[in-house]
């Protein structure tokens, strides 16, 4: 499990046809309550196909999302 961090600042920007682009350090909670403590730039799925989620893998251009 990662290390617990009080998230800062965050900036989340909504991608038309695409995934969220989140800046800044955030804590993820999976539906098993393990946190997840993300730092830096990374996506999030909003088309629900991603293999990794809840992090984008790039599916929605396949699916035409």
């Amino acid at each position: 499990m990662s290390e617990e961090k009080v998230p800062g600042s965050v900036e989340i920007f909504v991608k038309p046809h695409g995934s969220y682009h989140v800046t800044g350090t955030v804590t993820l909670v999976d539906e098993y309550g393990e946190k997840i403590v993300k730092e830096g730039k990374f996506s999030l799925c909003r088309c629900g196909a991603s293999e990794h989620k809840p992090f984008c893998d790039g599916k929605h251009r396949e699916i035409d999302f």
